[in-house]
């Protein structure tokens, strides 16, 4: 495999969780529960991009590596992006894993499985999806539904991201905002405009698609919780916990 590189963009500007990469769980900061999971997927050097001091002074705290980035940055996909020319400046890394720094419960094998697309060379992208298994989810617009056309039982190529509610018999599938992405893809990406999609849904990755990339979804068997509020705060807390 080329060689990999995860990043984990983290910023401690959220409304609804002020200060969330910091957030105590089980005695740790979120960010470090995310750092750990990811480090034990063992695909490669994980690092965290941060525009926060006290964020950095706390992965390197926990022994892990962190790499200041601009505050202004749009996206985690932006920040990701300064971090790996900082970190890679002779371009060795050809594959790039973007692991979001609010899912404390990621599994590492899920990481794992975000790189099996890209063992097609077709393939510019790689991300994650989870059978939807509620009526509830399937009609929640925070659950993004992705869809496309089969490659194999574990393996579609996205064709549509939405917000809408889930239609016809289904399966319908849960995206997980994790990406894979080639090296020429992610600059390329972090290039364009955003695109009249992307804006209507509020989904970046509708950016690539209407660009023409490809988007391989690996199939998992769970959603990791993503947390954005107090009760998924505590949800997370209980599940660690436990």
């Amino acid at each position: 495999m080329p060689e990999a590189i995860v990043l984990i963009p983290a910023r401690m500007a959220s409304t609804r969780l002020p200060g969330k990469p910091l957030i105590e769980i089980a005695g740790f900061p979120m960010i470090v529960h995310v750092l750990r999971r990811a480090a034990a997927a063992a695909v490669g050097e994980t690092v965290v991009a941060t525009d926060s001091e006290a964020v950095a002074a706390a992965v390197e705290k926990a022994g892990g590596r962190a790499v200041m980035t601009s505050a202004d940055h749009p996206s985690g996909s932006d920040r990701i992006f300064e971090a790996l020319q900082m970190l890679d400046p002779e371009r060795r890394i050809e594959i790039i894993i973007n692991v979001q720094g609010d899912l404390p419960t990621i599994e590492a094998d899920d990481i794992r499985a975000a790189l099996k697309p890209l063992s097609d060379p077709a393939v510019d992208i790689a991300t994650l999806a989870a059978e939807i298994k509620t009526l509830e989810d399937r009609t929640n617009p925070n659950v993004v539904k992705v869809s496309g056309s089969p490659i194999s039982p574990d393996r579609f190529r996205a064709l549509k991201f939405t917000r809408a509610d889930a239609q016809g018999a289904g399966p319908h599938h849960h995206h997980i905002g994790l990406y894979a992405y080639r090296r020429a893809a992610l600059e390329r990406f972090v290039k364009l405009p955003p695109s009249p999609n992307e804006r209507r849904e509020k989904l970046e990755q509708l950016r690539a698609l209407d660009a023409g990339m490809r988007i391989d979804v690996a199939v998992v068997k769970s959603v990791p919780l993503g947390v954005d509020t107090p009760a998924d705060l505590a949800k997370a807390r209980a599940l660690i916990a436990g």
